[in-house]
């Protein structure tokens, strides 16, 4: 409900979590896009669409995009605002992931790669269903440190993105996202570091990046990125994602855009972007969240070029 997210007086001093006063709503209303027979590249090129995906997904113009990222609901029984899913069978859930994610192959060029969320319940779906469509590239796990325990099972702490590629020929800049780590054993080699560098902070080394991710946070009531969503991923994680998979100006496509994480940091990193999300109130909280970029364009946990290991350079939280 829109009430929800208005601006209210009884939050803790230091929760930043968004929210929307009534002359936001009224502003944020009139930049997003609305269903249309037909989508012309001009018009929707970092705009939020505020539709069903599955229909959007058939307006859209064919070869245009350079990079997809989707994080679908997973098949689990959850809430999303004014929508909802319900769990289903595997099978099921395979034909629901075909259903969007066919829609989206001739939109993209010969050179684009798509990264898939989903958890340890739906990785067979994902797998298959892509190997479908695309060639597959790696699955990167990744360590939420939220979460709940359980008194028969082990505590769901890490999350997947399946990552495919349109073809053989695609784009993967491994300089733009190696990770700035504490050096704890120092090893030199006449006299010098080797591999590894003096800083006034400490030692650290750069290295390349694995797909094993330790080092993110999952948004949080005092980040000034936290939104109402209940899945919203962090915006480092979609950096990586956006650095390695894209160059400047390239257009990225987020057919389930959520509270907006994609298009934000898409905007922060100079590149264009079309989200599409079925939800108008988390297409206006994002709309915000593309506001407050104009002037934030940090994103925490990436400083000076390089992303660095949780809890290694101080002030990196916003």
């Amino acid at each position: 409900m829109l009430q929800d997210l208005m601006k209210t007086t009884d939050r803790a001093p230091r929760n930043r979590t968004l929210d929307l006063s009534a002359q936001e709503i009224k502003t944020y209303r009139k930049r997003l896009v609305y269903l249309k027979n037909q989508m012309d590249l001009r018009e929707i090129r970092n705009k939020i669409i505020c539709g069903d995906t599955f229909e959007v997904l058939g307006k859209l113009p064919e070869n245009s995009f350079d990079l997809l990222f989707a994080d679908p609901p997973y098949n689990l029984t959850k809430d999303f605002g004014a929508n909802s899913f319900k769990r289903t069978s595997l099978d099921a859930y395979e034909n629901w992931l075909d259903s969007w994610l066919s829609k989206t192959v001739k939109l993209l060029k010969p050179t684009a790669s798509i990264y898939i969320c989903g958890d340890w319940g739906s990785a067979s779906a994902i797998q298959r269903v892509g190997l479908k469509h695309f060639q597959l590239q790696n699955r990167i796990t990744w360590e939420r440190e939220k979460g709940r325990g359980a008194l028969r099972n082990w505590k769901n702490a890490a999350e997947d993105i399946w990552f495919f590629t349109v073809s053989s020929d695609y784009v993967f800049n491994l300089e733009n996202v190696k990770t700035k780590r504490r050096v704890l054993a120092p090893y030199k080699e006449n006299g010098m570091p080797k591999d590894w560098r003096e800083e006034e902070s400490g030692n650290f080394r750069l290295t390349s990046p694995s797909n094993l991710w330790a080092d993110l946070t999952v948004p949080f009531w005092s980040m000034s990125e936290n939104t109402t969503h209940p899945t919203q991923k962090p915006e480092k994680l979609l950096a990586k994602i956006i650095l390695a998979s894209s160059n400047e100006n390239d257009l990225i496509l987020d057919p389930f855009l959520g509270s907006g994480t994609t298009a934000v940091a898409s905007k922060k990193l100079n590149r264009g972007f079309v989200g599409i999300e079925a939800d108008e109130n988390y297409c206006l909280l994002a709309e915000k969240r593309l506001d407050l970029a104009e002037t934030n364009k940090t994103i925490q946990g990436f400083a000076d070029g390089v992303f660095w290991e949780r809890n290694t350079k101080k002030n990196l939280q916003r």
